[in-house]
C-alpha cells in the first residue's frame, strides 16, 4: 500500500480522476467511509465511456433494434400483425435520453455522499497537487492526500484504417451513424463488433465482419464462439476469418477496403458503405502529468499498480489504465477495493470471477476457466451441458438456441468455468460468480431450487448434467 502524503492541511482526502463506473465508484465509496472527496470529469455528462459512449447506449440501441426485429420477423408467429416502419431519428433520440437521464443520476449518490464533483481536466502537479483546467479555460489547483486514476480507455486505432467518423467509424461514430448503411464492414469479431454489427443487421444493413483470428470472440470457450458464428450466420451476418486489413480508403460513394486472406494471401478490394473498427481499446492517460510523480506507463501504455497503488506515494490506478479485462465491472469492482486499502480496509478483486458478456441475441456470457484451458492444465474434470431447446420458458417464448455448459473439477470440487448462449444469459450469470467466489461445486447449484418456469433453470440443470442427472433431457 502506498503511504499517504503527510499534508494535513490538505483540499481533500481522495481526488478521483474521472468519472467512469470505475471512478464515479470509487467516488462513492470514498465518501460513504467518511473521506473529503471530488471526481474531477471534463466531460458535461458523469459516466465516462461506458454511459456516454459504450456499454449503456449500445444497449439501448440494442433493445430498441431487437424489438423493431422481432416486430418485423417474430410477432406473426405469436398472431400479432404489425407493419412497423423505422424511425432513426427517435430511435437515437431515446438513446441519448436514457443517458443523459442515468449521468444525471449519478449526481444524487455524489451529493448523498458529499462528493465534489469539479467540472474539467485534469493533471498532476507533483505530489499530493492537481491542477484542473476548467472548462472556461481558467486553471485551479488543488491538494490532496490521494490520487486515483480512472481515466479509462479509448478506440485502438489500425494501421492503413483512419478514422474519420464518417465513413469509417469507430464504437462512438458507431453509435452516432444517420442513416442505415446498405453494407457495412466491420474489423474485429470481438464483442463490439459483433454487438454493433447487431444493431445495424436488424435496422437493415448488410453486415460482414473481417477477423484476423480463425475464430470469432477472442477468449470465448471454443464451442460457445463456434455456435454463435453459426446464429449470427443465420441473421444474415457473413464473416471473413484468418483475414487481415491492409488499407481502407473513403470516397465519396463509401470506402474501398483492401484486405489479404492470412491461409493463401489472395487479396481482396471490398466496397462498403460503412466500416467500423473495432480491434479493441487502449488505456487513456492523456496529458495527466505523470511524470510530475516519477510515473510512467509501461510499453502497451497500462499504468503499473500492485494492489492499486502505483509506485508514486499517493497515487493509485483502477480500471482500463491498468493490467486486466476492460470490463467495466472489473472497474467498479477495483474503485470499491481501492478506496477501502487506502482507508486501511481490506479491499480485494478476484480476477478469476469477472464475467463477460456479448449483448448480441442470443446473448453470451461467461466466467472462468475455458474447456480448452482446462484441457491444457491436465487438471481432471467433467462436464454438463443443456440446450435451452429444452427449457420451458424459453421455448414458450420461441428462444430455444444455446446452451449452458458448466465445467467442475474433480479434485477438490469446484466449478471451474460456465458458459453460455442463450436468452437473457447476462441475467443469471451472476448467480455463477455468487458460486464461486463461495467455492461451490456444480452439486450446490444442481441441488439449490430454482424458479420454474425460468431460464435460470438451465443452469441448474446443466449442473445436474456433470453428475449425468439433468432431468429435463
Amino acid at each position: 500500500m502506498a503511504p499517504a502524503q503527510s499534508n494535513t492541511d490538505a483540499n481533500y482526502d481522495v481526488v478521483v480522476i474521472g468519472s467512469g463506473v470505475g471512478g464515479y465508484t470509487a467516488a462513492i465509496r470514498a465518501g460513504q467511509l467518511g473521506l473529503k472527496t471530488a471526481c474531477i470529469e471534463g466531460n458535461s455528462v458523469l459516466g465516462g465511456t461506458c454511459l456516454n459512449v459504450g456499454c449503456i447506449p449500445s444497449k439501448a440501441l440494442l433493445h430498441a433494434s431487437e424489438l423493431f426485429d422481432l416486430a418485423r420477423t417474430k410477432f406473426d408467429g405469436f398472431g400479432i400483425k404489425v407493419n412497423p416502419k423505422l424511425d432513426l431519428v427517435t430511435m437515437m433520440d431515446q438513446k441519448q435520453a436514457s443517458v443523459d437521464a442515468l449521468g444525471r443520476g449519478i449526481e444524487f449518490p455524489f451529493h448523498k455522499n458529499k462528493v465534489d464533483r469539479i467540472d474539467g481536466w485534469a493533471r498532476l502537479d507533483g505530489p499530493g497537487r492537481v491542477q484542473v483546467r476548467k472548462p472556461d479555460g481558467g486553471k485551479t489547483q488543488i491538494t490532496t492526500r490521494h490520487v486515483v486514476i480512472a481515466t479509462g480507455s479509448v478506440p485502438a486505432p489500425l494501421p492503413g484504417v483512419t478514422i474519420d467518423q464518417t465513413r469509417i467509424v469507430d464504437s462512438t461514430g458507431a453509435l452516432k451513424l444517420r442513416e442505415v448503411p446498405k453494407k457495412l464492414l466491420i474489423i474485429g469479431a470481438g464483442s463490439i463488433g459483433l454487438e454493433l454489427g447487431s444493431v445495424w443487421r436488424r435496422l437493415g444493413a448488410e453486415v460482414e465482419v473481417v477477423e484476423f483470428l480463425d475464430h470469432i470472440i477472442p477468449g470465448a470457450d471454443a464451442a460457445i464462439a463456434s455456435a454463435c458464428q453459426k446464429m449470427l450466420e443465420k441473421q444474415g451476418f457473413a464473416f471473413r476469418l484468418s483475414t487481415r486489413v491492409l488499407e481502407a480508403t473513403a470516397h465519396d460513394a463509401g470506402v474501398s477496403v483492401e484486405v489479404e486472406s492470412l491461409k493463401d494471401g489472395v487479396k481482396a478490394t471490398v466496397e462498403v458503405d460503412v466500416v467500423l473498427v473495432s480491434v479493441g481499446r487502449r488505456p487513456f492517460v492523456g496529458d495527466l502529468g505523470l511524470e510530475t510523480v516519477n510515473l510512467a506507463p509501461d510499453n502497451r501504455g497500462f499504468i503499473p499498480t500492485q494492489n492499486f497503488a502505483t509506485s508514486a506515494p499517493g497515487i493509485w490506478a483502477i480500471g482500463d489504465v491498468t493490467v486486466g479485462p476492460m470490463l467495466a465491472h472489473k472497474a467498479e469492482d477495483e474503485g470499491v477495493a481501492c478506496i477501502e486499502t487506502l482507508a486501511g480496509l481490506a479491499g480485494h478483486v478476484d480476477y478469476d470471477i469477472i464475467p463477460s458478456v456479448i449483448y448480441t441475441s442470443p446473448e453470451v456470457a461467461w466466467v472462468g476457466l475455458t474447456e480448452e484451458q482446462v484441457k491444457a492444465s491436465g487438471r481432471p474434470h467433467k462436464f454438463g451441458r443443456f440446450p435451452f431447446s429444452a427449457n420451458s420458458r424459453a421455448k414458450l417464448q420461441h428462444e430455444g438456441e444455446g446452451f449452458v455448459k458448466v465445467i467442475s473439477s474433480t479434485d477438490d470440487y469446484r466449478i471451474l468455468g460456465v458458459h453460455m448462449i442463450g436468452p437473457q444469459v447476462s441475467e443469471f450469470i451472476g448467480e455463477v460468480c455468487l458460486a464461486m467466489e463461495f467455492h461451490a461445486d456444480s452439486e450446490d447449484v444442481a441441488r439449490t431450487c430454482h424458479p420454474h418456469p425460468t431460464r435460470s433453470e438451465a443452469l441448474r440443470q446443466a449442473a445436474m448434467g456433470v453428475d449425468g442427472w439433468a432431468t429435463q433431457t
